[in-house]
């Protein structure tokens, strides 16, 4: 079990599962979970943060299916957050129990003003608990990552006196989080090296750093951090998190590729070395972005750093002009170096099966034989209606097939709109039922989408709030295809749909039909588990 990092290298943690689904809208259900956990396997991530088991049975159920999913030997490590309490930690254990390599993430509150308003207990005793429950953990799992939260907030001398106590006790990575975005980069720095000089058995365990971007410095307090001997980095793909977000992978990741020259003599690397600081493969970071900003709802800003829309593009004339003379004018990392193809043309209507399958494969999806069918006959229907197809159509199938809810009970059969400025929005939709029944009804909205959504609700008659909607355009163009993400909430729960046409109106109306399915499929288990008994109870053990 490898517990240590070489110190010439960065590893990169990922918390877009755990932390990042805290963003305010941005919950995921187990099969959204699972499609972002393969890809950031894809990516290269050293470990994922996979939730936090003891939450609710479907926590720790998703946990427990990333970890057999992507846990394999040459999989990333699979982790699960506990608070430092006994019932948490047994669940995060038997939770990533099915991974080659886990890892307990156990934390406790450090600051004064925790301590006092928080936890109501004194530094003594939360030393006390921080040496046991790291100690609890090690004896479950030889990988263990204490977190000492709010530590930027927290006495200096007494948190060396915590971090001393949880090596000791067993933890092998110890984090830093800033955990409400306080600390500028200078003060950030200076924590992690006043740790390196003052903990006195520091070497044995990894510093890693958790920062939230408040301020908009956690980018900037993590470059900070790893000159001064972090070699554990806490983020979420495009940034998301509780407030204004976590420290983004994407940003520090290519921080560390485009200036790794400048970054080498800190990790004790030949100032001219080329090899990367990182395992990531920076060219699934475009995708992986699109795939967390789909599944979650969350649309990517056009000026975000690296995956925006506006991050490769250039409207001054003087910009232009320098371009095209040498990209390097203005240009200080290539577009691919992310993923970012051009707008060729990969296949056509004329392309076969195996084609297909291989230019996914190339693509990094790999779908099983009804999904491959499935994408298959979506991609000859988009190249009858579209000339020019790319690989951002192509992903956009296949992301869609990957995304689609495993229980169709709803099916729909046709939709057709009427509306223009003076007409009354009106929709007719067919609905296959799940007795296989087809029942068609219409009904009038303020546009053609809620109309839409009246009507199917009127057939499906399966009660729901919708709560988002969004639309993204895959590629330009007036035949560009549209991705639409939607989310519904019943009792507390939130359920999202996706689709993908060139066709907005069919999108959004396939999009909500999904997630009525996925909402329709948990009543449905729900009510056969009412009907045979209790639930049975989610094992820690």
């Amino acid at each position: 079990m490898e517990t240590s990092v070489a110190a010439d290298s960065i590893r990169i943690f990922d918390t877009t599962l755990r932390d990042g689904e805290q963003c305010p809208g941005a919950t995921l259900n187990g099969d959204e979970k699972l499609a972002i956990a393969r890809q950031l396997a894809r990516l290269g991530v050293d470990v994922i943060e996979a939730g936090f088991a003891y939450a609710s049975p479907g926590d720790f159920a998703a946990v427990q299916t990333i970890a057999a999913a992507v846990g394999t030997e040459d999989g990333p490590v699979v982790c699960s957050l506990a608070r430092a309490i006994k019932a948490d930690i047994e669940a995060a254990a038997a939770a990533i129990k099915p991974a080659a390599r886990g890892r307990i993430h156990t934390f406790i509150s450090t600051s004064d003003i925790h301590l006092e308003y928080q936890l109501r207990k004194s530094r003594a005793e939360v030393l006390t608990i921080a040496e046991d429950m790291v100690a609890l953990a090690r004896s479950l799992c030889p990988d263990v990552e204490f977190s000492a939260m709010d530590a930027t907030r927290t006495e200096p001398e007494y948190l060396y006196q915590v971090l001393e106590r949880a090596i000791a006790a067993g933890a092998t990575t110890v984090n830093i989080p800033d955990t409400v975005g306080y600390s500028t980069p200078e003060e950030f720095g200076a924590l992690i090296r006043g740790i390196r000089e003052n903990v006195p058995n520091i070497d044995q365990a990894i510093i890693s750093v958790h920062g939230h971007n408040d301020l908009g410095l956690a980018v900037a307090n993590f470059l900070e951090a790893v000159k001064n001997g972090a070699r554990q980095l806490e983020v979420a793909v495009n940034g998301i998190g509780e407030r204004a977000g976590n420290t983004a992978l994407e940003e520090v990741v290519m921080a560390l590729h485009v200036r790794r020259q400048f970054f080498n003599p800190y990790l004790g690397r030949p100032a001219d070395s080329t090899a990367p600081l990182t395992r990531i493969d920076t060219q699934q970071l475009y995708k992986t972005s699109r795939l967390v900003s789909n599944l979650t709802g969350m649309l990517v800003q056009p000026n975000k750093a690296i995956v925006g829309a506006n991050a490769f593009a250039h409207e001054s004339g003087i910009h232009q002009d320098g371009i095209l003379k040498n990209r390097l004018t203005y240009e200080i990392m290539d577009a691919q170096s992310i993923g970012l193809t051009s707008n060729e043309i990969v296949l056509g209507k004329h392309s076969g099966r195996h084609a297909f399958r291989t230019r996914l494969q190339e693509l990094g999806f790999e779908l099983d034989e009804q999904e491959l069918n499935r994408a298959f006959l979506r991609f000859k229907e988009l190249a009858d209606k579209k000339k020019d197809i790319t690989d951002w159509d192509l992903e956009a199938i296949a992301n869609e097939e990957l995304q689609a809810p495993t229980e169709v009970s709803f099916r729909l059969e046709r939709v057709q709109v009427s509306c223009g400025d003076h007409e009354i929005p009106t929709a007719t939709v067919t609905l296959r039922l799940p007795n296989g029944q087809e029942v068609t009804d219409a009904a009038t909205g303020t546009g053609p989408v809620d109309a839409i959504y009246k009507a199917i609700n009127r057939v499906a008659q399966v009660s729901n709030r919708l709560t988002e909607f969004s639309v993204q355009s895959v590629t330009a163009g007036i035949d560009a295809i549209g991705e639409v993400t939607i989310r519904l909430e019943h009792q507390g729960r939130t359920y999202s749909g996706h689709a993908a046409n060139t066709d907005i109106v069919v999108a959004s109306a396939q999009a909500y039909t999904n997630a009525l399915n996925r909402l329709y499929g948990v009543q449905s288990r729900r009510s056969s588990i009412s009907s045979e008994g209790s639930e049975v109870p989610v094992s820690a053990g």
